[in-house]
């Protein structure tokens, strides 16, 4: 949440709050509680993370909740949004480093608690604020869902990402139930609605097929009963 400096009850900061807030949160390194909000502990493996980091997911991690299985599907259908976000999102000269440094100290590797204000401040003024907050499946495996924080034209991207995501998905999981009912049948991609038609027409055969069958079962049965009969 960001601090509204026009407001009455706004009391800036002494000097000598800043260093004591700047002195927790760099020098001893320990993390804060004050009833359920809390930061955490400064560990080794958070320096390694700011200079050495270890693939994609922390390579970009200033950005925030960005995907980490590189071999998932996820990561494949967001790495272009993921890039355009960096390329907007990141000054010129600001080595990638120092927004992770920025993302440590300030931001508590966090995309809701903030560990020292002046860093989280400054983090949100590079990037210009552009945050990756979520992404998620919902409804089905196809069922993208991603949330960002950043310009129309990046929410438009993260749109056409989710539409084309589940457009694919819904499409071969039609083409796989088509399949089922007739392996032999001829296969156009694009349109969910087109697979759907060919799909529901495959369904509505193969019931007048089941319909036809119950019919001569059920005759073959009753002249076999009445053959039965005769002496």
């Amino acid at each position: 949440m960001k601090i509204d400096k026009n407001s009455k009850f706004y009391k800036a900061p002494t000097l000598k709050e800043r260093l004591t807030n700047l002195k927790y949160t760099i020098l001893f390194w320990k993390g804060r509680s004050k009833g359920m909000i809390y930061t955490r502990n400064i560990e080794l493996d958070d320096l390694r993370y700011i200079f050495f980091p270890k693939g994609f997911h922390e390579k970009y991690g200033y950005l925030g909740s960005v995907p980490y299985n590189e071999d998932g599907p996820y990561f494949k259908a967001m790495l272009p949004l993921v890039l355009a976000m960096d390329y907007e999102a990141r000054p010129k000269l600001c080595p990638k480093w120092f927004l992770r440094f920025l993302e440590v100290f300030g931001n508590d590797r966090s995309i809701v608690r903030v560990r020292n204000w002046t860093l989280h401040e400054l983090h949100r003024k590079l990037t210009k604020g552009m945050r990756f907050y979520d992404y998620k499946t919902k409804w089905s495996a196809y069922d993208l869902r991603i949330s960002i924080g950043a310009s129309k034209h990046l929410q438009d991207l993260a749109d056409d990402i989710e539409h084309g995501y589940y457009s694919r998905g819904r499409q071969e999981e039609l083409v796989a139930e088509i399949l089922k009912l007739d392996p032999n049948a001829g296969i156009i991609w694009g349109s969910i609605d087109r697979l759907e038609k060919q799909l529901e027409k495959l369904e509505a055969e193969k019931e007048n097929r089941d319909k036809q069958l119950d019919f001569l079962t059920k005759q073959a049965q009753e002249l076999n009963l009445d053959n039965n009969k005769q002496p």
